[in-house]
């Protein structure tokens, strides 16, 4: 077995790893980005995480990433910034697909979702596809 696959195994065995923020505690909202038409990871797919200003309705940039190998995106939030809210992943599908020399029919995915209780843990995976994508509130 390569390396490279054994440490993609070691990714699937320990998923703690995969929820890291930069200071190394867990992030209480990950994703995972799935290319359901071709079966692999979306990897290496530009995310951008907001928070919706709720006197004016302005969306503020929290922060950038992209998915790692698994598709992965960990340390999306630092849990202290964690707050109750609407907040907006922002997935950058057309760069994604056009990495690959496809097309889409989306240029970019949003999900919009209400934190409640921010001491719970949100996982908001995207199964994509050209032509079609859908999520679903994770563990």
């Amino acid at each position: 077995m390569s390396v490279n696959r054994l440490q993609q195994l070691k990714g699937h065995i320990l998923p703690e790893n995969k929820t890291q923020d930069m200071a190394g505690s867990p992030s209480p909202l990950s994703t995972h980005v799935l290319n359901t038409a071709m079966g692999i990871p979306g990897s290496n797919m530009p995310i951008s995480l907001y928070r919706k200003d709720p006197s004016t309705g302005a969306w503020s940039l929290i922060t950038t990433g992209a998915t790692n190998d698994d598709g992965r995106c960990p340390g999306l939030i630092a849990k202290q910034m964690f707050t109750p809210d609407v907040y907006k992943m922002h997935f950058h599908t057309a760069q994604y697909w056009e990495s690959m020399g496809l097309t889409s029919f989306y240029p970019y995915v949003e999900i919009v979702f209400t934190i409640k209780d921010p001491f719970q843990k949100y996982h908001v995976p995207l199964l994509l596809s050209r032509f079609s994508y859908s999520t679903y509130r994770g563990s």
